[in-house]
Parts: C-alpha cells; sequence; structure tokens
C-alpha cells in the first residue's frame, strides 16, 4: 500500500491527481472569504496546527537562521504530541486518498510543506506495513475488543 502525497502552492489551479487540498500556513489568506477558500484554490481543509512557529518564520525570513536550522527545528514542533496525531492521521488517510500539502511560500523548496511531506511520507510508510496485514474489503468482520468500557457495556445491552 502506498502513500499519494503532493504539495501545492496555495492558490494555484488545482490538478486532477491532488485530492484533498490540506493548508498547513499558520493565516488564512487576507481579502478572501471563508467561503471562497475552496473555490480559490486555496485548501479544503484548513490545519494551521502543523505550520511552523510564527517566531520561527520570523527568523528564518529575516535571514536570522538557515533553511538546515529552521527544517530542524521545524521537525521538533512536528514531534510534539497534538501535531503528531494529525501527522498520523493525514498519513493514514493519504494511504485511501490523494493529499496535497499546502503553503503560500513561491518557493516549496525552502518552505516547511516539502519537510512536512516527508514527514508525513514516512509516517504513511511505517503505517502500510500495519495495513498490509489487514484484509480491507467490504465484508469487514465485526472486532470483539472494544474502545472504552462504555462500548463494551453498550454491546452487552444491544
Amino acid at each position: 500500500m502506498k502513500s499519494s502525497l503532493t504539495t501545492y502552492r496555495y492558490g494555484s489551479r488545482r490538478e486532477a491527481h491532488e485530492g484533498l487540498r490540506v493548508g498547513v500556513a499558520r493565516h488564512v489568506p487576507r481579502g478572501v472569504r471563508r467561503e471562497d477558500w475552496q473555490r480559490e484554490g486555496y485548501f479544503d481543509l484548513w490545519v494551521p496546527l502543523l505550520a511552523p512557529d510564527a517566531d520561527l518564520v520570523h527568523q528564518y525570513r529575516h535571514g536570522e537562521i538557515t533553511f538546515a536550522v529552521f527544517s530542524r527545528h521545524y521537525r521538533a514542533e512536528m514531534k510534539k504530541r497534538e501535531s503528531l496525531q494529525v501527522i498520523e492521521l493525514l498519513a493514514g488517510i493519504s494511504l485511501f486518498l490523494p493529499i496535497s500539502i499546502g503553503c503560500f511560500c513561491e518557493d516549496e523548496a525552502h518552505c516547511h510543506r516539502s519537510i512536512l511531506k516527508e514527514i508525513l511520507t514516512k509516517s504513511a510508510k511505517a503505517k502500510s506495513a500495519g495495513f498490509s496485514a489487514l484484509q480491507l474489503s467490504s465484508d469487514v468482520q465485526e472486532v470483539s475488543r472494544f474502545a472504552s468500557p462504555v462500548c463494551f457495556a453498550n454491546d452487552l445491552h444491544d
């Protein structure tokens, strides 16, 4: 099972293979109404949690740090529990649905979206090993393990 992850620049024309466009910039586009974000090519889903810290972006844009330093700090940010949970979710989804990661930056090679794509790809590869053991079909058998005592109790009363 292989993930389908690409990147795009906000406002660019949508390509057929992109699938779900996920915006990962800290801020929404200025002057664009919420109902126009998707139609104008910004994103289908906005996830600012995966954007780099504002101070980190400021330091990089003002030449205070190199892209290598920026990259190292951004990767560390993405190891935080909340970010990692979203990364794992998107990585898992990318095994079944094409996902494109977008931002405002013109040069993808010097944008956090290229780093995030690498992180997501690595996570998807790890997840695909687990999924390959599953038989994914329309006649999925009922699982006898429950997520919580409440689920178990509800099942006993059905």
